[in-house]
């Protein structure tokens, strides 16, 4: 009676219809995912996407290896902002709106916080990119 006990415990580990995401083929680095990128499979992967619709329109942060598990840390949105790209740099507080032009120190999506030097004044400051690509500064 233990033993069969022991053996539907053992088979029943993976969830029913539980499904996890895995590159189809090795996907370089700042790729826009597709559907095509993708393959679902029977597996309970811990920490890794269980749908492919969360996925598709994100860009590859890392290489992702063919057949091995996508995690929350691999993708995020896609760059609006380039490193090294000028972008204006934009300062908002109670009324008051300063504008200038800033060069990004690194790669950034839309709602992403990047690092961006003032070319002015030649300070670096953190802001978010918004999605017509302006930087927004906050205190």
């Amino acid at each position: 009676m233990r033993v069969l006990i022991f053996i539907a415990l053992f088979f029943s580990v993976t969830p029913v219809g539980a499904e996890t995401v895995f590159a189809a083929r090795t996907i370089r680095a700042q790729s826009i995912l597709t559907a095509q990128d993708l393959v679902l499979k029977k597996i309970d992967v811990p920490g890794a996407f269980t749908g492919s619709q969360q996925i598709i329109g994100q860009e590859a942060r890392v290489t992702l290896y063919a057949g091995r598990p996508i995690r929350p840390g691999d993708i995020g949105p896609p760059a609006m902002v380039d490193r090294n790209q000028i972008v204006p740099l934009v300062f908002n507080a109670n009324g008051l709106m300063i504008t200038t032009e800033g060069r990004s120190l690194a790669r950034a999506g839309i709602g992403e916080y990047v690092r961006v030097m003032n070319l002015s004044s030649r300070h670096t400051v953190m802001g978010m990119v918004m999605p017509d690509g302006r930087v927004m500064v906050s205190r």
